[in-house]
């Protein structure tokens, strides 16, 4: 069977800095190039696209040589870090911009979400926007009457059908924008990471629909994710993407293992070399360690047990520190958030010193066994000082959270709660 999707060789150059600047003297290159048989250029001198190096080059390969075939009715996973080139992918799949080399050849009729309402006109209600979208999949109006009431029912905006869209909360636009992608009945559906902006009920209806459309429809969907609980839930296979090039195809579970391997080696770099952290710096994070009851530095958290995790800190001025706001984030190896600690629940008098150390202390320490990464976040007046995601890794090993010697053994939990069950007669 021929695959519904096959990207051969497929690369997209993006040209730096201001547009129009020489732009017009190398556009004539190229075509003077171009007359004479030759070849661009300009495709010799691209660099790999890495936003934490300055380069030399204005010329950057969003994508390089990408090469995959999807099947017809599998769920396609693609999953990279920011800047790795997911969306310019899906763009040239959806053919909203033209490759610089290679070909993609696709079999059916595509539906893309790229971003929330895909294809909506503001000014147009919900009802027309929902005929103007399915014209634009290639959907006759009769096709569309005939699933007009499903859609609408799957977005739950019933009460807003004939309200303009620009009057709707992003949720419900991502919601009635989703709900025609998915119910117009395309071959080939493409989504991007879009269902983030819909509350988790949609985004379990959602993750059913797609299931439902590749499993009962066979047709193939292509799903761009960074949480890895819906890629694993969803997806058949995936494409691993690092800076523009793919880096792996595999199944879905070696796949996300090899992700959160190459996160995980972001703790091996000092956080002062790190270049992907953001904020103004006003406040900034030079260190962090972990310590037990005992005061004593430790490698490895044990459950149970009380923790204290420094972060040792650099700030240009002394601030009130009920205008600081610190906190720590921790998830497990699939992404999801497993809990925060923001310091802004509490009320604190002093100031901060221009250097110090800020102590998080956690009485009793809830994960069970694995390894977790954790994200550190500082703002101070509203205004993000520092933000480093995933700054670093941690193992837990398994103690006696209960004082019994057992812990739970299902395989879907993964943090702990202190209770116990008693009898009364």
């Amino acid at each position: 069977m021929k695959p519904a999707i096959k990207v051969e060789n497929l690369s997209k150059q993006y040209r730096l800095g201001t547009v129009g600047t020489g732009s017009f003297a190398h556009d004539m290159n190229r075509w003077w190039h171009t007359v004479r048989g030759k070849e661009n250029p300009y495709l010799k001198i691209g660099e790999t696209n890495d936003r934490t190096t300055k380069g030399n080059s204005e010329y950057v390969w969003a994508l390089e040589n990408i090469n995959f075939e999807v099947p017809k009715g599998e769920v396609l996973g693609i999953i990279g870090k920011n800047g790795a080139g997911k969306s310019t992918l899906l763009k040239l799949l959806s053919r909203v911009t033209a490759p610089t080399t290679g070909s993609i050849k696709a079999r059916g009729r595509i539906a893309s979400l790229l971003e929330v309402g895909t294809g909506f006109h503001p000014e147009l209600t919900g009802r027309e926007n929902v005929f103007l979208n399915g014209a634009i999949m290639g959907m006759t109006k009769k096709e569309i009457q005939s699933k007009f009431d499903e859609i609408v029912d799957f977005a739950g905006c019933e009460r807003y059908i004939d309200t303009p869209v620009k009057r709707y909360s992003s949720g419900m636009y991502v919601r009635l924008a989703f709900a025609v992608a998915a119910h117009l009945e395309p071959e080939i559906l493409i989504v991007d990471e879009v269902l983030a902006v819909g509350d988790v009920e949609f985004q379990k209806k959602a993750i059913g629909k797609m299931k439902e459309v590749s499993e009962g429809g066979g047709r193939t969907v292509l799903f761009v994710s960074h949480n890895m609980a819906s890629i694993e839930q969803l997806c058949d296979s995936c494409v691993l993407l690092e800076n523009g090039t793919v880096k792996a195809v595999d199944t879905t579970n070696k796949i996300i293992e090899m992700y959160i391997s190459g996160n995980l080696k972001k703790s091996e770099i000092t956080l002062q070399d790190r270049k992907d952290r953001k904020g103004d710096q006003k406040i900034k994070i030079e260190k962090v360690s972990f310590y037990n009851s005992d005061n004593l530095k430790i490698d490895s958290i044990l459950t149970g047990q009380e923790l204290r995790i420094r972060l040792d800190y650099k700030a240009i001025d002394k601030f009130d520190l009920n205008k600081v706001k610190v906190s720590i984030g921790v998830r497990n190896k699939k992404g999801e958030v497993l809990f925060n600690c923001p310091s802004n629940i509490f009320n604190y008098e002093n100031e901060l010193d221009l250097n110090g150390s800020l102590d998080l202390l956690i009485p009793k320490f809830p994960l069970l066994e694995g390894v977790y990464t954790y994200t550190i976040f500082i703002e101070v007046d509203k205004v993000v000082s520092d933000w480093i995601q995933e700054a670093g890794n941690f193992t837990v090993v398994g103690g006696d959270f209960y004082g019994t010697g057992k812990l739970p053994t299902s395989g879907n939990q993964s943090m702990l709660v202190d209770y116990t069950w008693e009898t009364k007669s």
